[in-house]
């Protein structure tokens, strides 16, 4: 599914305008990306959380050349799902 197509469901749905919409799904999904961006965890009961997992630094290899390097420590947006999506996937 798409953005369009998200906007269009969630539009009929709730019997509002795309556009109402659109303005309401961007305001939302910005919402989500500065929360766990500044560190915070965002939970929607049955459906799972947002949050980041930080990667420490370590050693890798270059495939080409088989040279060592070092990959920095850098944070990980992730999503765990919850128990009711799961089931929901799984019927």
């Amino acid at each position: 599914m798409t953005k369009a197509e998200l906007i269009e469901k969630v539009a009929k749905k709730v019997g509002a305008t795309k556009t109402e919409t659109k303005k309401i799904i961007d305001v939302a999904v910005e919402e989500i990306m500065e929360s766990v961006a500044a560190g915070e965890k965002v939970g929607f009961a049955g459906f799972g959380t947002f949050y980041v997992s930080k990667r420490s630094a370590r050693v890798g290899r270059n495939p080409r050349t088989g040279e060592k390097l070092t990959i920095a420590e850098f944070n990980l947006p992730s999503f765990k799902c919850g128990k009711v999506f799961k089931e929901k996937v799984n019927k």
